[in-house]
């Protein structure tokens, strides 16, 4: 008995490094443009009520500005949107 028990602690350790290695890392600071609460006046006047413009972003996966949403159990990333529902997103170059 002592034995499985010895055999599953040691399991643990290398479960929680593999589990580490998935976490996602913080993006690099040093792009101001995507920083955190960076988000062009024109932006700002566009966003309907109700969003925290002071943490939203340009993700530039999407090209679309994001903000963090704190609800009653996590933080969550939304899409900044308009009084009319649409997402708001930066023009992509042509």
């Amino acid at each position: 008995m002592q034995s499985i028990m010895q055999k599953r602690n040691m399991m643990v350790l290398p479960t929680l490094m593999l589990a580490a290695g998935c976490a996602i890392s913080p993006s690099d600071s040093s792009d101001t443009a995507n920083a955190i609460g960076n988000v062009p006046e024109s932006v700002v006047a566009m966003a309907a009520p109700d969003q925290d413009v002071s943490t939203a972003r340009l993700r530039p996966g999407d090209g679309c500005y994001w903000y963090e949403h704190n609800g009653p159990v996590e933080v969550t990333l939304l899409p900044l949107r308009t009084a009319n529902g649409n997402p708001i997103c930066a023009a992509r170059p042509t």
